[in-house]
């Protein structure tokens, strides 16, 4: 059976994504008709349009038992004023007809939102939270981190995409899955170069695998790898299709029907800890340099790495600020302080974002198209984007003015959708 497209342009529905076709219904969602339906109609369209939005993944049964109609708000107080008073200047010539100070009459708070708060309940998922915290590009993708097992919950892995976060909570998302979901997409020419760099190492793998007698079972090393210091040794590219090859020897044990069926399951559970440990040293170790030929070496320091630039360029240094020299006398083969500065802030760059063609999303990483008009986070969040993790501080609350579970819909469809809700408790 085919699955239902998500993103319709026809019958636009508003969802929880970064895609194009979302941001456009987005951009052309206007409020309905109200003219000439009942009631009931309004509110069973308000409450079809926003559910779409809200918790489309959820069971509609589900979400009635979760619906509160008690509603989270805060009114906030001017704590000055209250350290300066104690309440005597109202009582002060109440029936006198006495009027108080132009500047000491109290500011109009803007209405609260209370009706926007109708899906808070929602809010609190864990896969919600993860869109929200700009871990996943929609809530599809967020409950698949879940369920892969790549979310954890105060330490602790969590597969249940419907759980339901307390305050204080923490939950952290594998950086290499954060990266794929808000990194821009590969272009036809990256895809064809991680197809070949897959090829070549499934083919050292299997010259590896050949090599091996077929008496005998493969011995795999089950100690943590020594970390290899990219600032000290030279990374060659002997030593990554060594790594490789290892990596892809334990992936077919693994996956050989054959093979797995005679492994015990303590050895098939030291042979994906080595496959990760595997995984941690050549993303460690992979493309450290600009320039991709076998005999550049991987120095620590950016001036070391700017020296031996400019001796493979045959690149003459600048000559003394103190010198007063033409720059009309200057040969393009000068290195002048303001091409070494770039130089220097180029490789810096390319040491913390390099090239790797074996990495799913496009590198150097840039973030993915139609993002920044989803590019927020909720006053409830506190967000670490270095490390992928969040914390989730309070549940949503609504203040005049403002009310803090994000909507793309105005008061009077929340509003519609809580009284439809509201009927049926």
């Amino acid at each position: 059976m085919r699955a239902k497209r998500p993103y319709g342009l026809k019958r636009p529905k508003i969802r929880q994504s970064w895609h194009k076709y979302n941001l456009y219904n987005l951009a052309q969602a206007e409020a309905p008709n109200t003219n000439t339906r009942t009631f009931f109609q309004q509110k069973w369209s308000a409450k079809s349009a926003a559910r779409a939005y809200h918790g489309e993944t959820v069971k509609e049964k589900q979400w009635q038992r979760m619906f509160r109609r008690r509603i989270r708000s805060v009114v906030p107080m001017d704590h000055n004023q209250l350290a300066r008073s104690d309440g005597y200047e109202q009582a002060e010539g109440r029936g006198s007809g006495l009027e108080p100070h132009p500047d000491n009459k109290p500011r109009p708070f803007p209405k609260t939102p209370y009706m926007n708060m109708t899906f808070a309940p929602l809010e609190r998922r864990l896969d919600t939270a993860i869109f929200r915290a700009m871990f996943a590009s929609s809530t599809r993708q967020a409950r698949q981190f879940v369920v892969h097992g790549d979310v954890k919950v105060n330490g602790k892995k969590m597969i249940y995409p419907g759980y339901l976060l307390n305050p204080g909570d923490m939950f952290q998302v594998e950086p290499e899955r954060v990266m794929f979901a808000t990194g821009a997409p590969k272009d036809a020419q990256q895809r064809s170069a991680g197809r070949k760099v897959r090829r070549k190492s499934q083919a050292s793998a299997t010259k590896s695998q050949d090599a091996l007698p077929s008496d005998t079972e493969p011995v795999t090393p089950i100690k943590d790898p020594p970390p290899t210091s990219t600032a000290d040794e030279p990374s060659s590219d002997g030593t990554k299709e060594t790594l490789q090859s290892l990596l892809s020897q334990a992936k077919n044990l693994l996956t050989t029907p054959s093979s797995a069926s005679n492994l015990s399951g303590k050895r098939k559970q030291d042979l994906r800890t080595f496959q990760r440990l595997l995984k941690r040293t050549l993303s460690r170790s992979r493309n450290q340099s600009i320039f991709p030929q076998k005999d550049t070496t991987l120095t620590d320091s950016l001036d070391a790495q700017l020296q031996e630039l400019t001796q493979k360029l045959n690149l003459n240094p600048a000559p003394p600020a103190e010198e007063k020299i033409d720059p009309r006398d200057l040969s393009p083969e000068t290195l002048t302080p303001e091409n070494s500065s770039l130089l220097r802030k180029a490789l810096a760059e390319a040491r913390e974002n390099p090239i790797d063609a074996t990495k799913p999303y496009a590198t150097p990483w840039r973030p993915r198209p139609y993002m920044s008009a989803f590019a927020f986070i909720p006053r409830y969040l506190e967000v670490h984007h270095r490390i992928c993790s969040a914390v989730y501080l309070r549940h949503p609350v609504a203040r005049p003015g403002l009310g803090e579970v994000p909507t793309p819909f105005g008061n009077d469809t929340n509003g519609l959708s809580f009284n439809w809700y509201l009927r049926r408790r």
